[in-house]
């Protein structure tokens, strides 16, 4: 007998007719003459149906223990299905039962469940229909994220997780102790902690970004980039924020703001349409069930066959300003966009993707290039259609001492940023890149609105289970 995932039977990929699956039940109808099970195993948004004998010797005892939820290996033979919606189906001439699911506790019963019911369900979620669609396009996102990538001579670099160094300045990070906390707070008299008595002998933090080291190999290597977990300890409780969250970020040397916006382009562009040809399926379900609009596949498909334009910071508030929009945030060169703006961009101004450049510098981080005018940075963010910003990059500050005055202007401890000085002080060269939120990208792709539900186990302000 032949395994084979589901997916590949709907699909019409195998020439066996004898085969042998596994899966869990999602719904069982039981008559005198014919008995019905709907099989999934979680490669495919639709299920195989199953087509028993009642009177089947290894069915009978356990057939009344075949509820939604109880998993099953079931062998038997291929045949074209004269049921409507579906071409094939198998007709079952053995069956085990795996486990059972007491219908009486088993949560995601045959029937409709709100996303704030299964976030309390985080280990069984990825068995309804919504949750296994959103992980198989986070599986196929990061699976075509890394062919892009590689496709283009990119080396993947491990970035560290726990640092010492801020690389946003911001200072929302979670520290990293080995320290008896408990016992140090009984102490008294205490007028600092003494680091040296620490796991690493310094203060030592939870990354908020790899890109200060992927800047390390990318001048050396070229061109690199970054794709892991990062952290913000950040007490904001929306749908659009998480502790733990995943980042890419491409890292170019010998590149500039232009060079770094065409990899930004095409990246976006290879990532929908890779997505189009292979989630088909599920893109098809969020639109239905999660997109008011159904416009979902259509909005993809404009923005990966667009060609994206370019307008300044300057421009851009000049565009709001002029657009006669109570906006709930008020607009005035120097503030940061808001969605709202970012929106009004993209969907009304442009009616498509727009890279917005040339911020000022006050607003971006110490690391982005200064520009001739001394007020903007060579800054760029990617605004879409539905979402706002997806992407958010920069061409890096190459020359040492402007680097070392603007670490000196945002009040950074320069002995923190030695190293980071050293890569302008031997060789330096104009370098680019971006950082892009992983659940930013899926959450555009699928329409989920929450970020908490692109995420397998979701960290944020007073929730880490598992």
């Amino acid at each position: 007998m032949q395994k084979i995932r589901i997916k590949e039977i709907l699909a019409g990929n195998t020439d066996e007719k004898s085969l042998s699956i596994g899966g869990w039940v999602k719904t069982h109808r039981q008559s005198k003459n014919v008995s019905f099970i709907e099989l999934t195993d979680g490669s495919s948004i639709k299920g195989l149906q199953l087509v028993l004998d009642p009177n089947l010797e290894s069915y009978v005892s356990i057939a009344e223990d075949i509820t939604t939820g109880a998993s099953i290996q079931v062998s038997g033979e291929l045949q074209d299905s004269p049921a409507k919606g579906q071409a094939f189906e198998l007709v079952v001439s053995e069956i085990t039962l795996l486990g059972k699911a007491n219908p009486e506790t088993y949560p995601l019963q045959k029937k409709g469940h709100t996303l704030e019911f299964l976030r309390e369900q985080l280990h069984l979620r990825p068995r309804s229909n919504t949750f296994g669609a959103v992980f198989r396009v986070r599986d196929r996102a990061a699976f075509a994220l890394h062919t892009f990538f590689h496709e283009r001579n990119f080396a993947w670099v491990h970035s560290p997780i726990i640092t010492t160094s801020d690389g946003e300045g911001a200072g929302e990070m979670f520290q990293v102790t080995t320290l008896d906390l408990e016992k140090l707070s009984k102490k008294e008299n205490i007028s600092a902690i003494d680091y040296s008595q620490d796991f690493f002998k310094q203060p030592s933090f939870l990354t908020v970004t790899g890109q200060l080291q992927a800047e390390i190999f990318a001048t050396s290597l070229t061109n690199v980039y970054t794709f892991g977990p990062t952290f913000r300890a950040e007490n904001s409780n929306t749908t659009r924020h998480l502790a733990e969250f995943w980042m890419l970020e491409p890292e170019m040397a010998f590149c500039d703001l232009e060079g770094d916006m065409g990899l930004a382009e095409d990246f976006v562009k290879y990532i929908l349409n890779d997505l189009l040809a292979n989630c088909r399926e599920d893109l098809e379900f969020f639109q239905k069930f999660y997109d008011e609009d159904k416009k979902l596949i259509s909005t993809l498909e404009s923005v990966a066959s667009a060609s994206f334009e370019v307008i300044t910071y300057t421009e851009a508030i000049s565009i709001l300003e002029k657009s006669a929009i109570a906006f709930e945030f008020p607009v005035s060169w120097g503030i940061d966009l808001q969605t709202e703006h970012e929106r009004y961009l993209t969907e009304v101004h442009v009616g498509g993707p727009v890279f917005v450049i040339d911020y000022p510098k006050d607003i971006k981080a110490f690391y982005m290039r200064m520009n001739d005018d001394e007020k903007t940075v060579a800054a760029m963010d990617l605004l879409v259609p539905r979402c706002g910003e997806i992407i958010g990059g920069s061409q890096r500050e190459e020359r040492y001492d402007v680097l070392q005055n603007k670490i000196r202007t945002m009040n950074l401890d320069e002995k923190e940023y030695e190293w980071y000085l050293d890569l302008r002080k031997y060789g330096t060269v104009p370098h680019a890149g971006f950082g892009l939120g992983f659940e930013r990208l899926l959450m555009y792709v699928t329409g989920m609105q929450n970020v908490r539900d692109v995420i397998p186990c979701p960290r944020y302000a007073g929730s880490a289970n598992f």
